[in-house]
């Protein structure tokens, strides 16, 4: 009966776990569909047309501008300004801009193709549609996502494995001890009790509360650290990770563009990046630097948006794109009010950003009234920029822009450039009076003003900084024994810069291209296996065949791959799997949702994660951190201890409770053990304690020993079964015998005497069995022995003198 009730409760839970799967399955499809626009803009016979995006052909001609989704994939045919925001697509955390040029050979990289579901943030264009429905690029990954195969947690092999030895340990005693009772003349009954007992006692009954108490409480523990736990046996899958694919953009940083360095008075500046402003300012009393700050600030077309005055600097929510935010906290914090400071310089005309001139400009009037020039800022790419200008500005005074401070700019560009950071290049002009006084009517299209000749200021990059918290965890990792990989869309100079910033890449560690570089050899020449780091990109990830991958992931301990598609990252994690790794994927985008599912646990971002990624995640950060994750892998490494610990005490029983089986059928004693006490003792007396090390604090070194082999170290090994079966296990049969023997002889019955004893201890028709005093034993009508002089005094109602 028991055995029936196991096998069904099996049956209940793997079909459950099958329903949550599909169920799981549903779900990312539907987040999918979240991503559809409702209304879309269409050219047809010359007319335009509102119609629902679902009624779009191939073909179509559709228009977009600032603030819609993109209806479909669109080859650009014309366009004006146009950014869309591919951050959830590519991983590309700043706007990317949209033009009929192509630029690149793969389609995620070219700028005349834009993605269904990306959001056009500015500009607008007109482009033909290529794909719709499961053949764009977003259909193809849920299409990738949903395809993807669930497999079981190493939890759940763990158990299952121990199971297996437990039920065919139970089974092959029970069986045995079944046949040896009808062999010496048991009834059938009275033998399957004794095969029901055996199986009882080797039963872990309070294995299954074990295992749920140490995943609720440890998921409880994690709830209040940021971490929602959607499937329970994640969190020790995390315990047991080896390998861990992070996701750059928004996990490793903080999704937010920030000025990180700058460059004037031919000097590098390092700017605040931290993510509260704590950390150091460098020297503002330069009057080169007031000259850049009014341009940053003059020049930006970004605004805070309203009643957001008790709100920090950098989490106001800015209307613009991110370069331009960025610039605009970064002058609110070291200039003061912006949108005061530009009240009191009035912007007369601008010329936006394209990508044909490659700079923004604006022309403002200056506040003093003696002086009633006009004062033209200009910002941009910063090879446009320099060559605009004649004059340099060097400690506040104008200098010329000789061949020296031409090789001193390409320098600090080239720095800043190799730290994977943005540069922007900013130059000013101030107009002639009598050329253009007061009033003067300014023609962005004609250009009736200069718009060379300018005098430049300086350079300022701009970086998505890491988290503040994410070196100190990736340093935990790499004590734990964990490999950090990072996964990114981003370009592969941003890749690298970043993971050589949190730690990812170890200082020192240098790439194939660093050592060619120091030895000025060509790239060929360099043993591959001198490079402890290595940088991938997208391009040379497809021409790559995967046992390449394989090898590449054993040779080089620190890996970054950069520019990756939805398909590689997939590719990715089932290489590092080969490798025999537990692999944690972490992402926000719909891009990772395939690797989310395919890895061992998935962890998504709560804040910036798309539907698509929590859906498809087992585990969601609420704070989109990644120190949250070593969190997890030491409570699931802690459930793991807990685990073997409370397997460990509950294997003890079965020697105990065998023992007396094994000694009744050999040493023909009377049985010391009947099933009924094997039943209270499972049921009563030794689920409490095995549920209550699941409340075990963890080992002082639990974050310094390396990950657990999931081949060699099991949840039960030689080892555990030697510790509970022969030294514990044999500890408490000796004194559960020591206890039996001493009772029995205070009875009467020494224990030379109970050997052999068994058959005319179970013969009901014997009335005069003698002890080892030769004091009488009868049966009474309850079928238990009793010493007859009991019996005489009981009957007397007291204690009477009996004769001899």
């Amino acid at each position: 009966m028991y055995l029936a009730i196991t096998l069904i409760a099996v049956v209940v839970v793997t079909g459950c776990f099958g329903y949550y799967q599909e169920f799981k399955s549903t779900n990312i499809i539907a987040s999918f569909k979240n991503l559809v626009p409702q209304q879309a803009t269409v050219i047809r016979d010359g007319e335009k047309f509102q119609i629902n995006a679902n009624q779009l052909v191939v073909g179509d001609l559709v228009e977009i501008k600032g603030g819609d989704r993109v209806p479909a994939d669109i080859r650009i045919i014309t366009s004006q300004g146009c950014k869309v925001d591919n951050s959830s697509l590519t991983g590309e955390s700043e706007p990317q801009t949209r033009s009929p040029e192509y630029t690149h050979e793969s389609p995620l990289e070219t700028r005349n193709i834009a993605f269904f579901s990306t959001m056009c943030l500015e500009g607008t264009a007109t482009g033909v549609i290529i794909n719709t429905g499961d053949r764009t690029i977003i259909g193809r990954i849920a299409s990738l996502a949903s395809g993807v195969g669930n497999e079981k947690t190493p939890i759940a092999i763990e158990i299952e494995h121990f199971v297996d030895i437990i039920a065919g340990l139970a089974i092959f005693f029970g069986a045995t001890f079944f046949v040896v009772a009808m062999v010496i003349g048991y009834p059938f009954l009275r033998a399957m009790v004794f095969f029901m007992a055996i199986v009882v006692a080797y039963v872990p009954e309070g294995l299954l509360a074990t295992v749920t108490v140490c995943l609720s409480l440890t998921a409880k523990r994690l709830a209040r650290k940021n971490c929602v736990v959607k499937n329970l046996e994640a969190v020790e899958t995390l315990g047991s990770t080896s390998v861990i694919c992070s996701d750059k953009t928004g996990t490793l940083t903080q999704n937010r563009m920030t000025v990180s360095h700058l460059w004037f008075d031919n000097q590098i500046h390092s700017a605040d990046t931290t993510e509260d402003q704590s950390g150091q300012s460098f020297d503002q009393t330069s009057d080169t630097w007031r000259a850049l700050s009014r341009v940053v600030s003059l020049c930006n077309r970004a605004a805070f948006k309203g009643g957001q005055d008790g709100v920090p600097v950098p989490k106001r929510i800015v209307i613009g794109d991110a370069s331009e935010t960025a610039l605009l906290k970064f002058s609110e914090l070291a200039v003061g009010n912006v949108i005061e400071y530009r009240e009191r310089f009035k912007k007369v005309t601008e010329v936006p950003f394209n990508s044909t001139n490659k700079f923004q400009l604006s022309i403002h009037e200056l506040q003093d009234p003696l002086d009633l020039r006009y004062l033209l800022v200009m910002k941009g790419a910063p090879e446009r920029i320099l060559e605009r200008c004649s004059t340099i500005m060097i400690k506040g005074q104008e200098l010329p822009l000789d061949t020296q401070w031409q090789e001193a700019f390409q320098t600090a560009y080239m720095d800043l450039g190799g730290l994977g950071e943005r540069v922007l290049g900013f130059c000013h002009l101030y107009l002639n009076e009598k050329e253009f006084p007061r009033g003067y009517n300014f023609d962005t299209e004609e250009m009736n003003f200069p718009t060379s000749g300018l005098c430049f200021a300086g350079l300022i990059s701009m970086i998505d900084p890491p988290r503040a918290t994410v070196p100190d965890a990736v340093m935990k990792c790499r004590t734990a024994g964990i490999r950090v990989i990072m996964v990114t869309g981003d370009h592969p100079i941003t890749a690298k810069a970043i993971a050589a910033s949190v730690g990812i890449i170890s200082e020192g560690s240098e790439t194939v291209e660093d050592i060619a570089a120091r030895l000025r050899i060509p790239v060929e020449q360099v043993n591959k296996r001198d490079a402890r780091a290595c940088v991938i990109n997208g391009g040379q990830l497809k021409e790559m065949s995967s046992e390449e991958l394989v090898e590449a992931l054993k040779m080089h301990p620190e890996m970054v791959f950069a520019r990756t598609s939805p398909q590689q990252k997939l590719i990715i994690v089932e290489s590092c799997q080969k490798l025999g790794a537990i692999v944690a994927v972490t992402g926000d985008g719909v891009n990772d949702s395939p690797a989310l599912k395919k890895a061992d646990i998935g962890v998504a971002m709560g804040i910036a994660g798309s539907d698509a990624a929590k859906n498809a995640a087992d585990m969601i950060l609420l704070d989109d951190n990644f120190a949250s994750i070593v969190t997890g892998v030491e409570q699931g490494r802690l459930i793991f201890d807990n685990l073997k610990k409370s397997i460990a005490y509950t294997l003890t029983k079965n020697i105990p409770e065998l023992a007396p089986y094994l000694i009744y059928i050999t040493a023909s004693v009377p049985l010391p053990l009947g099933c009924i006490t094997i039943l209270f003792i499972e049921l009563c007396t030794d689920i409490f304690p095995s549920v209550s090390l699941a409340y075990e604090k963890a080992e002082s070194d639990i974050m310094h020993l390396k990950p657990r082999n999931p081949r060699r170290d099991r949840l039960v090994n030689e080892a555990l079964a030697v510790y509970s079966y022969f030294q514990i296990g044999v500890i408490q049969s000796f004194a559960g015998f020591v206890d039996y023997f001493t009772t029995m002889a205070q009875e009467g019955w020494f224990p030379a005497y109970c050997l052999g004893l068994r058959a005319h201890w179970e013969n009901q028709h014997l009335q005069d069995l003698q002890d080892s005093y030769g004091q009488e034993w009868v049966i009474q009508d309850g079928g238990n022995y009793r010493p007859l002089s009991r019996i005489s005094r009981d009957d007397r109602g007291g204690p009477q003198q009996e004769s001899t």
